[in-house]
């Protein structure tokens, strides 16, 4: 999709263009899963070095380089080397360099899968500003739970071929269980609970019930109360995009290497 390897076969088009096109290159930003700045430039000339690869107007770079630093918090630290820098804030630095020009579609390979959580977090805020100014992010990651946390549209691949895609809650819909806190479990409240002849789960109180869609729980609700129970909470546990993942991907990981 960026021109750096070239397809066996078929084509694509990127913002309007064929994929490797030079001038829709200039409106992509880039930041691959394994880079690393000079430990003696500053922030600062870090971005005034691609901003002249980039080929930005030497006039015009003094004010993208601000605008990045800004966008990725960094204005404190401009002038600080890079060999000062943690990895968070490399990692910020490197999200930098991709938003020079303010490109209308960046790139981000594994942006947060060395970071600690504060990193992560870092990262995701700075996602989440990009998208609220109306740039497109296509993130490519395996922690799942920052894709479900930041992304509008999620694809998931498998071996070179898109196996599921859609929003978050397309992905995710339907309850795989739900809990419920209960009071008075007679054998008859017994027998509506082990729907399926499935008998349920349960730790002091909570009754887990699996198998449950976002449109039984009314009725097993009901149906409890009218067998004599008291309901005193109702949690629907619904599937991660973690464990959808792995349910796409269980036949899969069936077959021996």
């Amino acid at each position: 999709m960026l021109g750096l390897a070239r397809p066996s076969s078929g084509s694509a088009t990127l913002l309007g263009a064929p994929a490797g096109d030079r001038q829709c290159r200039r409106r992509i930003g880039y930041l691959p899963e394994l880079f690393r700045y000079q430990d003696w430039l500053s922030a600062r000339e870090v971005l005034a070095l691609h901003a002249a690869l980039a080929g930005i107007e030497r006039t015009k770079r003094g004010g993208h380089i601000e605008r990045a630093l800004a966008t990725v918090g960094l204005q404190g630290r401009a002038d600080d080397r890079v060999g000062t820098f943690s990895k968070g804030m490399q990692q910020r630095l490197g999200i930098g360099v991709a938003l020079l020009g303010e490109p209308d579609l960046v790139f981000l390979d594994e942006p947060t899968s060395a970071l600690d959580p504060v990193g992560r977090h870092d990262v995701r805020h700075i996602i989440e500003r990009l998208r609220a100014r109306g740039t497109t992010v296509f993130l490519n990651s395996h922690l799942l739970t920052e894709v479900e946390r930041v992304c509008d549209h999620v694809a998931v691949v498998d071996r070179g071929h898109v196996v599921a895609a859609g929003t978050v809650d397309d992905l995710t819909r339907g309850v795989a269980s739900v809990r419920l806190r209960l009071g008075g479990v007679t054998p008859a409240v017994a027998s509506v609970l082990a729907r399926g002849g499935k008998p349920p789960s349960s730790v002091a109180g909570w009754y887990t019930v699996d198998g449950v869609d976002d449109g039984d729980i009314p009725q097993l609700v009901a149906d409890l109360v009218a067998a004599g129970a008291q309901v005193y909470a109702v949690e629907p546990m619904r599937l991660t995009l973690e464990e959808r993942f792995l349910q796409l991907l269980q036949p899969a990981a069936a077959v021996p290497p």
